[in-house]
């Protein structure tokens, strides 16, 4: 039997074992909030149901929320550094929910000895049943990095970038990569705001937190994702906050971020959020080889990049009401983002461009409901529509050829194709998606989730006066349900889920016979299916496992292509996979020292997997084709390790083996075997690691300051950027192993309104490759002033 299905029977037995045993339990709550003797609202205050492990930490308005298993008197317990801590006693009904709130006196005595024991958000999400890492953003507020570097330190993750600020990426979690996985915002799928909207151009100040899901996706994303998915969290409180920042560095390169908040005692909320990006993106390239007129003959120098630059920019504003009887929120949106992108390479850096350059604008309009409680207890909605147009231009004019010393030579040619071009695309967008939950008791609750995506997509040459334009269509419907029990007091969490999936495509397609395109319609159906299950072995000892068989549908450039270098392929298969996790987790807290430890094992088996190939009758271009099975086995580890708020350190490694699990080539008759069978996947990673060590200390430079001092490694061992069974052992082509090193120091003043940043990336100048060993830029300076108001 397959270890997937094998693994899912057997928790399918054992949860509906439990199930027969454990009689459901009515549950009350207990909120409130904790503020200052002179009334301003604590965050971070630790409060705890006494002689009982269930606690949580307030938010940022100081609010809080505590569900209680049995009616009856309760004492909440609620401390934190530099407060004398409180107690308080509530009676407590089952069904109801008692509000109560606290007023809080400095202790500037005991301010170094008091300790808090609650877990986090961030925590209570990584103790979830599926394997999930929930990073909390605000360590890196005062940094200049995206959010790719960010996920970049993750566990078992992997960003791989082409060049400088604003370049392709590629993204993988355990071994899975490019569209297999997704990303979102607030849960919204992040591409419908445009290309600009991208991981490796959003500025961190815009998360408050992001949840990377490793092969089980939650029903409530409506994803299709296959190797996993990420999910930024942006700020949902409902306190007003204006945060900006400014940084200027090496290359040109200046980053812009703003967001806030604006709310009436009426209960209306305006939200905006805005960034701009620009950088030249002249970074060194070392060691590019060119043709030496004095020598006759090809030698090695270090030449900077000359047309590189990049530039994007985007703005939202939201508007919109909570907390009324018909809705708790309403919100109306509307947003824009544009790049302006010079192309330097291709997927080779003695490939070299000069006047390539693609421009692009998006458009996005949109709606979000939500009300908890619909119609009777228990039932909430949560509803979700957009319309948005995404359009690019990629110009390809040029007559010349140019070298990496910024010199040319006239041709007759275009620089990418040898075709002069201007390729429009034009992709209009309508996604809607409905969610619905139902806490039927404290120990069953369901969850139905269905999103629809219907795209249009329009390519042309501006230069082919009498081109066709032959629009395609692609429709897709996702819907997923699922069910949780919580069992033996939480201690063990079940979900099972169940996904169809449906995807329709329209095409126009050329017929041979009468010479005339026809539209042509073309419709198919997926069932997905999995398990996700956690027992709390101990308080803060737990154990997880999870199951999924996934499915990923064609994207539209898959299915169209791009219009220049990319041809349509209709006959596109979706990818499916079997995925499972097994892990473990173990925290504990003895006064200011806190400890969290994680590991897991994942297995993937992955078949139809959509690579771009060399079209046979035509090698300047490609198209996307189900090439090959492959499977992936791994390892990861997560330590981390906090002293009060002195010292923060955190280290990971991740091992996968992927490995090419197609015996025989496409199409033929399975008599010979492939060569690569069994062989890992060329120009992936196989192993890495993350540390990080952050140390700061308050009051340095006047009272209510803070000094901080973070500083980072990051390693990545050698792999092959080809096929490692083609070629003798010395001429195989590797990437070697990598070594970079990060560091910053902060300063923060008035408790964090005004901060000032000093950062150094790759302070060793090292060497750094990603995708096709394409170098990325050497040693980099910034500054960054950003400026936060509550």
């Amino acid at each position: 039997m397959h270890p997937g299905k094998f693994l899912f029977a057997t928790i399918l037995f054992i949860l509906f074992q439990f199930n027969c045993d454990v009689q459901a339990q009515s549950a009350g709550t207990v909120s409130g909030t904790v503020q200052a003797e002179d009334g301003a609202r604590l965050p971070g205050v630790s409060v705890i149901l006494k002689g009982t492990s269930t606690g949580t930490v307030t938010d940022v308005d100081g609010f809080f929320k505590l569900t209680f298993k049995k009616s009856g008197n309760h004492t909440l317990v609620i401390s934190s550094v530099g407060y004398l801590g409180q107690s308080k006693t509530i009676t407590a009904k089952n069904g109801q929910e008692v509000k109560v709130s606290f007023s809080l006196k400095p202790d500037s005595k005991n301010m170094d000895e008091l300790t808090i024991h609650g877990k986090t958000e961030t925590q209570e999400i990584k103790e979830q049943a599926f394997t999930v890492n929930a990073i909390e953003t605000k360590r890196f507020a005062n940094t200049t990095a995206d959010l790719n570097q960010v996920l970049n330190k993750t566990a078992g993750v992997r960003v791989r970038e082409e060049g400088g600020v604003g370049s392709d990426f590629n993204f993988s979690i355990n071994g899975l990569s490019g569209k297999a996985v997704k990303f979102f915002l607030d849960g919204v799928p992040m591409e419908l705001m445009g290309s600009a909207m991208s991981l490796n151009n959003i500025p961190v100040n815009l998360a408050e937190r992001m949840e990377v899901y490793k092969g089980v996706v939650p029903v409530s994303l409506g994803s299709d994702a296959l190797g996993g998915a990420v999910n930024i969290i942006t700020n949902q409180h409902i306190n007003n906050y204006l945060d900006a920042s400014y940084s200027y560095g090496s290359f040109n390169t200046h980053r812009l971020a703003l967001t806030g908040q604006y709310s009436t005692s009426k209960g209306i909320i305006i939200k905006a959020s805005a960034f701009a990006n620009y950088s030249d993106n002249n970074y060194l390239m070392r060691g590019m080889e060119i043709w030496d007129e004095a020598q006759y003959k090809y030698v090695n120098k270090d030449f900077k990049r000359f047309h590189d630059q990049y530039k994007s920019a985007m703005g939202q504003l939201e508007a919109g009401i909570i907390n009324k009887k018909w809705a708790d929120v309403f919100f109306v949106g509307f947003s824009y983002s544009g790049t302006k992108q010079d192309i330097q390479t291709g997927t080779r850096q003695d490939v070299v461009y000069g006047a390539v350059g693609k421009d692009g604008h998006a458009y996005n309009a949109s709606l979000r409901y939500r009300k908890d409680n619909l119609f009777v207890k228990g039932l909430n909605a949560n509803l979700f529509a957009s319309r948005s147009v995404d359009n690019y231009v990629v110009t390809d004019t040029s007559s010349y050829k140019y070298y990496w010393d910024g010199s040319r030579v006239k041709t007759s040619l275009a620089e990418i194709n040898g075709a002069k071009s201007i390729t429009n695309i034009n992709r209009p967008r309508t996604f809607a998606r409905a969610n619905l939950g139902y806490q039927l008791s404290d120990v069953h609750s369901f969850n139905v989730n269905y999103t629809y995506d219907h795209l249009k997509n329009e390519n042309y040459d501006e230069l082919i006066t009498d081109h066709a334009e032959i629009p395609g269509i692609l429709s897709k419907n996702i819907i997923g349900a699922a069910y949780q029990q919580n069992l033996l007091n939480d201690r063990l969490t079940n979900t099972l889920f169940g996904k169809f999936y449906g995807i329709s495509v329209q095409q126009s397609r050329y017929v041979s016979t009468s010479g005339e395109y026809a539209q042509a319609n073309d419709s198919h159906t997926y069932q997905g299916y999995g398990i996700a299950s956690r027992y709390k072995v101990l308080g803060d000892l737990g154990v997880k496992a999870s199951y999924e068989k996934a499915y990923r549908l064609q994207e539209v450039g898959e299915m169209f292509g791009n219009g220049y270098t990319v041809i349509a392929n209709l006959d596109l298969k979706p990818e499916s996979s079997h995925n499972v996790n097994i892990g473990a987790y173990y925290g504990f807290t003895v006064n200011k020292h806190k400890l969290f430890i994680e590991g897991s094992w994942f297995y993937r088996n992955a078949n139809d997997f959509i690579y771009s190939v060399v079209y046979k009758s035509n090698s300047s271009v490609s198209r996307y084709e189900n090439t090959s099975k492959v499977k992936v086995n791994g390892l990861e580890g997560d330590v981390k390790y906090n002293y009060g708020d002195l010292l923060y350190f955190n280290a990971n490694v991740s091992y996968q083996n992927a490995i090419n699990n197609s015996k025989y080539s496409p199409g033929s008759s399975g008599s010979t075997i492939e060569a690569t069978y069994l062989n890992k996947i060329p120009n992936q990673p196989w192993l890495f690691g993350n540390a990080d060590l952050s140390i700061g200390k308050n009051n340095i430079l006047g009272k209510a300051s803070r000094m901080q001092f973070n500083l980072g490694t990051q390693y990545v061992h050698w792999f092959y950027l080809t096929w490692e069974a083609f070629g003798s052992k010395a001429s195989k082509s590797t990437i070697p192993d990598q070594y970079i090193h990060n560091a910053s120091i902060s300063n923060s003043w008035d408790n964090g309104r005004y901060n000032l940043s000093l950062e150094c990336r790759n302070f060793t100048n090292n060497l750094a490759f990603d995708n096709f060993r394409l170098q990325k830029p050497g040693r980099a300076f910034s500054v960054k002033l950003r400026y936060f108001l509550k």
